[in-house]
Parts: structure tokens; sequence; C-alpha cells
């Protein structure tokens, strides 16, 4: 199947990609600013298109509203122009009818594609989806939970006005989107997670505290490992490698690599010999941590769709924690003439039926 993401740049949009990928075969061709004007180009040959290109925050009410109505009118055009009659998925919102500028955009926006969909006789299925959050959020525009995760970072206390919130994780509103691909329903509705905006900046400070040693903090629920993995992401690279502690005696030394608050998890070791690889391969959902104990390792990671690779040198000699963010992809290397010992943890046990690793390589290959 051949899928279109418009605004596959935006927030959503880079989640659902990065989805895709991990769990499905479908061709994906991407549209956001750089192509929009090639878009009945793009669209020709479709046999699905997820609509995620929108506006949620402009210099003006009208900004908001036009914006997302022009974005679904420009987008029907294009399929008229294109002549494809491809299935429509439109990420919708929850607030879409209540009033607000955003609301009244996102609700005409859903109007103009259904009537689209109704003359053309194509499926049209509207995705209503709750608050999001997740890694690599913006502040002040995506969620305000990236707003408070920014300032948690840099250890500030925002200004809060408490209330019920229904959270849905950004991974859970691509798993919507992809089961429009394939449903019989017109409207889906993924249920979030019900908290307090309060709650929220509570959970993100003491996880802060807790991991500024690297220490796990506690994970009881899915909410709690989605906020941790959302921190984690505004923390690289520059709260990495973290240092650890070395107790020495008389009969060597002792180094303690992993402490977690009320978590479970699996650890195990490699050996890896010079000139090796390990890994090349990402995790949607899953905390892992490296430490080298003895020998040189370069740790190298890349997150998805983009081209800069990070790598952290380091030595067994002096232990230190570099923890993979999710959606990233890493790999260690031996850069010595000795073997690498490595320990690694993760927060789960693994699970040969989902193991949560997806295979791509961190290095992008050159053409010569």
């Amino acid at each position: 199947m051949k899928i279109i993401l418009t605004g596959a740049g935006g927030f959503l949009g880079w989640h659902t990609r990065v989805r895709l990928q991990a769990l499905t075969q479908h061709q994906v061709d991407v549209v956001d600013r750089s192509n929009w004007d090639r878009l009945a180009e793009v669209l020709s040959d479709a046999d699905a298109v997820i609509h995620m290109a929108g506006v949620n925050r402009a210099g003006s009410d009208d900004e908001v509203r036009n914006g997302n109505i022009n974005l679904a009118h420009e987008l029907a055009d294009g399929l008229r122009e294109s002549g494809a009659t491809p299935r429509i998925i439109f990420a919708n919102s929850i607030q879409a009818g209540n009033g607000t500028p955003y609301g009244d955009g996102k609700e005409r926006a859903a109007k103009i594609l259904s009537d689209f969909a109704k003359e053309t006789r194509v499926r049209f299925v509207d995705v209503l989806l709750p608050n999001l959050f997740g890694e690599h959020g913006r502040p002040k525009y995506n969620s305000f939970v990236a707003t408070f995760v920014q300032a948690v970072v840099e250890g500030e206390i925002p200004e809060i006005s408490d209330r019920e919130v229904e959270l849905l994780h950004v991974q859970g509103a691509a798993a919507s989107l992809i089961e429009a691909l394939t449903s019989t329903s017109s409207v889906l509705r993924p249920q979030g997670t019900m908290t307090t905006v309060k709650g929220v900046f509570d959970t993100l400070s003491s996880q802060r505290a807790t991991y500024a040693t690297g220490d796990v903090p506690p994970i009881a629920d899915d909410l709690e490992l989605d906020l941790f993995n959302t921190l984690r992401a505004a923390l690289f690279p520059t709260h990495y490698p973290i240092g650890l502690t070395s107790n020495e005696d008389a009969r060597g030394k002792l180094v303690e690599t992993v402490r977690t608050h009320s978590s479970q998890g699996q650890t195990f070791v490699s050996t890896t010999i010079p000139g090796a690889t390990r890994g090349d391969h990402f995790h949607l959902r899953k905390v892992e941590r490296f430490v080298v104990l003895s020998g040189r390792a370069a740790i190298s990671l890349r997150r998805l769709f983009t081209d800069e690779v990070i790598t952290f040198e380091v030595d067994g000699s002096k232990p230190v924690i570099v923890d993979m963010p999710t959606m990233w992809l890493h790999n260690i290397t031996n850069i010595g003439d000795t073997e690498v010992l490595t320990q690694f943890w993760s927060n789960e046990l693994f699970n040969p039926e989902w193991p949560d690793t997806y295979w791509e390589k961190v290095h992008l290959q050159v053409d010569a």
C-alpha cells in the first residue's frame, strides 16, 4: 500500500512515520512545507492519505482557524487534480466544534474532507485525538507536557492552572491513524489516560530529580513510562554520559551501574571483539542502558529520518551511563585493541513475541 503523509515534518507526522517504518511494509511518501506545491503529483497513485498537516498556534485566531480549513481545501483540490481516489484519514481532535478557533478550524476541515469523500465515493475516517504528548514535542506549541519538560530540564517552575486532562502518547495516536487504514468504521476515538496538569508536572519533577544521578525513577504504568521517555529525549545528548562512582579497595572495585526505584528490568552482558559492532536498531518504548566495563568503545546514535550521528567514546576504566532515547538508532563499536565488556539493562523483560527492536544502520551509507 502506498501511503501519503501530510504534515510529515511535524510532531505527529514524525511519530506516525516512525511507527509505519517499524511495524509495516507500506510505501510511505511524505508531504510537508518543502513539497506542498507538488501535492497533486505526490497524490497521483496513493492508496491512502493520512492528513496531519495543521495549525495549532499562530499570530491570530483567524490564522489558526483558516489555516486548518485552507489545508483541507488544498488537499481536496490536490486530490481532484491528481484524479486519485485514496482512503482519506484525518487527524482530527476531540476539541473539534468546541467554539475555539482551533476547534472550529478542525471541525470545518473534517467537513470539507468528508464532503469530498462522499462526492468521490472514497472512504473517509475521522480520527478524534485527545491531548497528545511525547518525545521531541515543541514547548509552548505541541503540548503543555513539552512545556513542562523544558521547565523541569532548565530547573524552572511554570505557572500551573490545575485541571483534569486526558493524555495520549503520540505513538498511541499514530497507532490509531494506522488502524484507520483498514478500519470499517468512519470514526475512531482512541482513549488516553486521565490525569491532572499538576500531576504531570509533579511526576516529571520527581523523575528528573531521581534521574540526575542515573537512578531510574519508578515506572508504575504506561503514563509514567511515556513521561520518562519524553523527559529522556529532552535531556539527550547534553545529559550524557552520566558518571558513575567506583568504590575501590584492596580486593578491586565495585560500580553500581543500575539503581531502579521500584522498576522491573533485565540485565545482561556481552563481549565485543576489536572492530566489531553490535546494535544498529531502535526501540519504540524500551528504556535501554549501556555501561562499558572494560575496553574502549564508541556508542553512536542517530534520530530516525535525520543524518546527524552523535557519538560518545567511552572507556571501561571510567564507567559511565549512556541511555538510549526511544526512536533513535544506536550501536556500540569496539574501537580498542582488547575485548570490550558491556553491561546492558532494559526496563522490561525480553519478550520474543514483542521484542520492540527494529533494525536499521546508524551510519548512513554514502555513495561513492
